[in-house]
């Protein structure tokens, strides 16, 4: 059976929500089990409360936890009893399939190279998000672990995103662009200017759908389905993303309860404007996985809910069942260049 590790000291409403969303994520499908990683006393109060088969749920002891302030690298080192370093060791045994945690973006994505390690061949594990657009979900590649990649870096990225999209997903051609301040193909910086080309030529062999660069305002379009760019425009997007998501709802409520004309009126769009935002809200694309490690470290938002919990986990089962590690693995070369139709066809 699949066992999933979960962080259960990690995120801002540990344990208790990722106690609640790792049984309900038990609940809703089987085929696997779950370890939560952490302080027992602590996850078996929180699991006193609950109804769960124990036989797919159990605890590895934990004593330390490795806050959001620290060094990531230097807790990595000397909390070597943190639920974020004995998760990450248990997948690195094959203990279990893959790990879970809301907790330091820095210590899991150190954690996962460090620990874990990439897949031979894979030049840098990018932490690629589900973000939502008018079209359905588009995968941003990289948001946060490398923001120095160079382009043959960010040519990986895109066959890996590929991969995903098509084999997570669903989507049968996913369309690839690289983030950038304009659509022609000359624009750009360094980096963009040199990735460009090679993407091209990919998308030209057929190995990938490529469809040229895309600038930030027509991502929420959805005109791309895997968006492709180093961590530090990934993260500045993926955060305006979801600071502009959330001021504008509050603007939205606010006008609506700011007169007795504008509350009849808004009385009448609720269930409406409910659809709206359910197109847009991220807990149901689980947590960022990052990609190209030999097994699956999957990184969820610090304020994530059990929703977001639960989906995360389910995530993870998906990509285990299909197998999404080996399909990378099998794609890259020990060089690092490809080998093969790395997206079998697309």
């Amino acid at each position: 059976m699949i066992n999933i590790a979960v962080d259960a000291m990690g995120g801002d409403d540990a344990p208790g929500v990722v106690v609640r969303g790792a049984v309900n994520a038990l609940e809703s499908r089987n085929g696997f089990s779950i370890t939560l990683v952490g302080k027992k006393e602590l996850i078996e109060e929180e699991l006193s409360g609950e109804t769960y088969l124990k036989e797919r749920l159990s605890i590895a002891e934990a004593s330390e936890v490795i806050e959001m302030a620290e060094p990531p690298v230097a807790a990595i080192r000397h909390k070597k009893d943190s639920s974020i370093v004995v998760g990450l060791n248990l997948v690195k045994h094959n203990e279990a399939d893959a790990f879970v945690s809301a907790g330091s973006t820095g210590a899991v994505l150190a954690g996962g190279q460090l620990i874990v390690g990439k897949e031979k061949g894979v030049k840098r594990a990018p932490l690629a998000p589900l973000i939502p657009t008018e079209r359905g979900a588009a995968l941003l590649i990289d948001c946060g672990a490398n923001v120095d990649a160079r382009a043959d870096h960010l040519l990986q990225f895109a066959y890996m995103g590929s991969i995903y999209m098509r084999d997570i997903c669903g989507v049968e051609k996913p369309r690839v662009a690289i983030v950038n301040i304009g659509a022609e193909e000359e624009k750009g910086n360094a980096l963009v200017k040199e990735a460009y080309p090679m993407l091209k030529e990919a998308g030209e062999k057929g190995d990938i759908y490529f469809v040229g660069s895309i600038e930030a305002r027509d991502i929420p379009k959805g005109e791309a389905d895997v968006v492709v760019c180093e961590a530090f425009v990934g993260n500045v997007i993926l955060k305006l993303y979801e600071g502009v998501s959330s001021t504008l709802l509050d603007v939205v409520k606010t006008s609506i309860m700011s007169t007795a004309r504008s509350k009849i009126g808004g009385a009448l769009i609720k269930p409406a404007l409910k659809d709206a935002m359910k197109r847009f809200d991220v807990s149901s694309y689980g947590g960022a996985p990052l990609l190209g490690l030999k097994n699956l470290v999957v990184k969820g938002h610090g304020s994530s809910t059990e929703v977001e919990i639960k989906n995360a986990i389910l995530q993870c089962f998906s990509f285990i069942q299909k197998d999404i590690t080996s399909k990378i693995r099998e794609s890259i070369s020990p060089e690092g260049d490809r080998e093969g139709d790395i997206t079998n066809g697309i």
